[in-house]
């Protein structure tokens, strides 16, 4: 087994040629949004390399895209895979280094002559960049979707996930076929950049996954009263913003308090209404990520920030209200799996760690009725989403090493 190595100049190769589809020749990123024209281009290219390779290609009703070497023996099935979709003005590699370094593996797999029992498929899951709300493939696959999901997903420029599909000439009503019974899935791995600082500033060639973090997002609005900036004296003001003001000060309180050193959380987004400036703001409309391993700190920081906002809206003499925009629940990585990764970057004698992934996956959906695990490689400066994202080959090749040896030992033991 420890002769088999990925080809680094064939997924040097792939990247090149999946990064120029969508690319903006003037600030360099990539623009592949879900069922956009570039991404539904990207997944013919993709099926196009599968068939290259002498394997089987399909596509289900989500627009996921698989290619699959078959095994010897009719048993649940290895998945190995991530996404080909990116947000606007990406870099080359988030999701996509997962699905080409997949297409590798099974590329070498079949020309090397193994003999496989399990059957092992390549899958780019539609979607999990959050266009329509995100981890829309992989949540099909699941069997987590349904109508309502479908006809009620709309981007941030009102266009409806169900329109889009149609666009692209899909029946959206299909995605609900994708499913893929748990007993049918014997494992599922993903390779991905860490989009963080740890493997980078450690000098490490891979992370083994060991927990990946839930997240709640919501949308929140605080509403006073808007009125002249000169002649409002301050001790009458109902000021929304000095309510964002104030709850954005106890969040490190919160955290502290409630949370532990995996929590996080984001006010990303704030909008100030009527936003004069001889106004004082009678509204703000502000986003709320946050973010824990432990579904029960997840619980406790929830309600420790409504109890913050309630206080805030007390004292301010404010009206607070908010809504769930989207809840990953967290999930942990299969031990047997993650071993299984640790020992392979042992065997091919690799500076490694366990480690948390603060980010969610489509490997996160996969966890909920499946096996899973992922393996992290370095991102250089900590950068993702964004065209300076960068990850050096060689630690490309490690981690690619890692899932190949991987996908080998699972691939050729039926039980």
């Amino acid at each position: 087994m420890n002769e088999l190595r990925v080809n680094i100049e064939r997924i040097k190769e792939d990247i090149l040629a999946l990064a120029s589809i969508g690319r903006n020749e003037q600030d360099r990123g990539i623009y592949r949004m879900a069922f956009s024209d570039f991404d539904m281009e990207a997944k013919q290219w993709l099926l196009g390399k599968i068939d290259a390779a002498g394997l089987k290609s399909d596509s289900d009703g989500a627009a996921n895209i698989s290619g699959i070497l078959e095994g010897t023996e009719d048993t649940p099935r290895v998945f190995v895979g991530s996404h080909i979709d990116t947000v606007p003005c990406a870099g080359m590699l988030d999701g996509t280094l997962g699905v080409v370094v997949g297409l590798e593996c099974l590329r070498i797999l079949k020309e090397s002559g193994v003999s496989l029992e399990r059957s092992i498929e390549l899958i780019a899951f539609s979607d999990e960049e959050g266009r329509f709300g995100g981890t829309f493939g992989s949540e099909a696959f699941t069997g987590m979707i349904n109508v309502e999901r479908l006809q009620g997903s709309v981007d941030l420029s009102g266009v409806r996930l169900y329109d889009a599909m149609l666009e692209q000439g899909l029946d959206p009503i299909k995605a609900l076929d994708a499913r893929r019974p748990a007993e049918d899935i014997a494992a599922y791995l993903e390779l991905h950049i860490e989009q963080g600082p740890v493997l980078d500033e450690q000098r490490l060639q891979v992370g083994i996954v060991e927990n990946i973090t839930g997240l709640r997002s919501w949308s929140l609005k605080f509403s006073g009263e808007a009125n002249h900036a000169g002649t409002t004296p301050m001790s009458y003001r109902k000021d929304a913003l000095m309510g964002l003001a104030d709850f954005a000060h106890e969040i490190p309180r919160i955290l502290e308090e409630n949370g532990d050193e995996h929590s996080r959380a984001t006010i990303g987004k704030a909008e100030v209404l009527p936003g004069a400036p001889n106004s004082v703001p009678g509204n703000v409309e502000f986003s709320l990520d946050f973010r824990d391993p432990c579904p029960a700190k997840l619980e406790e920081l929830s309600q420790a920030f409504q109890k913050a906002l309630a206080a805030i809206s007390r004292r301010r003499g404010l009206m607070f209200e908010f809504s769930v925009q989207g809840e990953i629940h967290p999930v942990d990585c299969d031990t047997s799996l993650v071993e299984l990764l640790a020992s392979s970057a042992e065997n091919l004698e690799l500076r490694a760690i366990k480690m948390l992934s603060g980010a969610a996956h489509d490997a996160q959906v996969i966890g909920r009725i499946a096996p899973m695990a992922m393996v992290f490689v370095p991102s250089q400066g900590g950068v993702s989403h964004s065209p300076a994202e960068w990850t050096a080959w060689e630690d490309v090749e490690a981690g690619a090493n890692v899932m190949l040896h991987a996908l080998h030992k699972l691939g050729t033991q039926s039980s």
